[in-house]
């Protein structure tokens, strides 16, 4: 059998948390048994070594660690000082979580088109999308892509807006040889455990340069207590557990070689599909991506994906339907055609597996089979 022939191609699944708990067992089964020895499970001595030394990885002077990357949003911005006349701007192709934290904050959300290369927010269609009532700019590192974040913090400082940057899908992106995380006033971050650096459950977490901020968020993280029963602020529930930290401590010495993997195989996509009707996005000038995921855009999407699964590839949309068509925010007052970039992104554009634990087999697999459905060579 040929081996481009059906059936000889190992299967590639889109994900694999297996293969990464296997990999880091022996140390990942070491910090549950510390956690659960320890007789501490909620805001311990573990939460606060991995917020120490996520911020030196980030080389950021405070992280706050909370329950989720969607609350970290939200305490992002209400620890920065966000109000409910506030307006929040944000790209309109997104995942609903970043609108969820907009939401969540009790501000409101003000949508803006992408850059058709990179499809993150852009700084002249952010300005252009400005209203007096704008007073936050919150740019989303998508796909593990960086926003055109110098642009970005001139506009904020000429116009007197405070920037949060979403880096749920970004951790260990750089921009101008800078992690993303350092460049505005704070910066949310997801754990979910498919995540670059993933828990084994949710969690999230804030970083920040600014002492008042990160005071602010450790009391927002726990019901405004300054102390025990005490407290200052109205604030949350949103805590990360004592199991959790242990376990993102024990993955964080493999992010850096992991992440250098992930861009090993996006190269090898980008080499392979150079010569396809197959558009990839750009990285901007001056960054380095996280490869969190690898999206391309094709017009047959859906039978790029019905081939690919007949060769064992698994696929992903991400996402199908921009924030202004999803029903739960028709209140925003929305119709197709407000964001074409976004909408014409959504219908076009297809993820393929990429993930530490991927062989160079599979790789070679993914390539064979998008060449195949193109009628290219492998």
């Amino acid at each position: 059998m040929s081996p481009g022939a059906v059936g000889a191609a190992p299967r590639v699944a889109f994900g694999s948390l297996e293969a990464d708990y296997a990999e880091k067992r022996t140390l990942i089964d070491a910090a549950v048994a510390r956690v659960l020895s320890s007789g501490w499970f909620i805001l311990g001595e573990e939460v606060a070594r991995f917020e120490t030394e996520f911020a030196a990885w980030l080389d950021v002077e405070h992280v706050v660690a909370c329950a989720n990357g969607t609350e970290a949003i939200a305490l992002a911005l209400l620890a920065a000082g966000v109000t409910p006349a506030d307006e929040v701007l944000l790209p309109a192709n997104t995942c609903v979580p970043t609108l969820s934290g907009v939401r969540l904050s009790g501000a409101r959300a003000r949508l803006c088109d992408v850059d058709p290369e990179t499809l993150t927010l852009d700084a002249a269609r952010a300005e252009d999308a400005l209203t007096p009532a704008v007073r936050f700019l919150l740019p989303v590192h998508l796909y593990g892509g960086v926003a055109d974040l110098d642009a970005l913090r001139e506009l904020a400082a000429r116009r007197g807006l405070t920037m949060i940057e979403d880096c749920a899908q970004s951790h260990g992106a750089s921009w101008r040889g800078r992690m993303t995380g350092g460049f505005g006033a704070a910066a949310a971050f997801s754990f979910y455990p498919s995540k670059n650096l993933g828990a084994y459950g949710d969690g999230g977490a804030v970083a920040t340069r600014d002492p008042g901020i990160a005071e602010r968020l450790r009391q927002l993280r726990q019901y405004g207590w300054s102390r025990r029963d005490h407290a200052e602020r109205e604030g949350w529930n949103s805590r990360l557990d004592e199991l959790q930290a242990a376990i993102l401590r024990a993955k964080l010495p493999a992010l850096d070689p992991e992440n250098g993997r992930r861009r090993r195989i996006a190269d090898r996509y980008d080499a392979a599909f150079a010569g396809l009707p197959v558009t990839r996005l750009r990285a901007r000038e001056g960054s380095i991506p996280s490869r969190h995921l690898y999206p391309v855009r094709v017009e047959r999407r859906d039978a790029l994906r019905e081939h690919l699964a007949s060769r064992g590839v698994e696929t992903r949309i991400h996402y199908p339907t921009p924030l202004h068509l999803q029903p739960a925010y028709a209140f925003l007052g929305h119709r197709r055609g407000d964001f074409p970039v976004s909408e014409a992104a959504c219908d076009s554009v297809v993820s393929l597996p990429i993930y530490p634990a991927l062989a160079d087999a599979q790789v070679d697999a993914v390539v064979s089979a998008v060449a195949d459905f193109f009628g290219e060579a492998a």
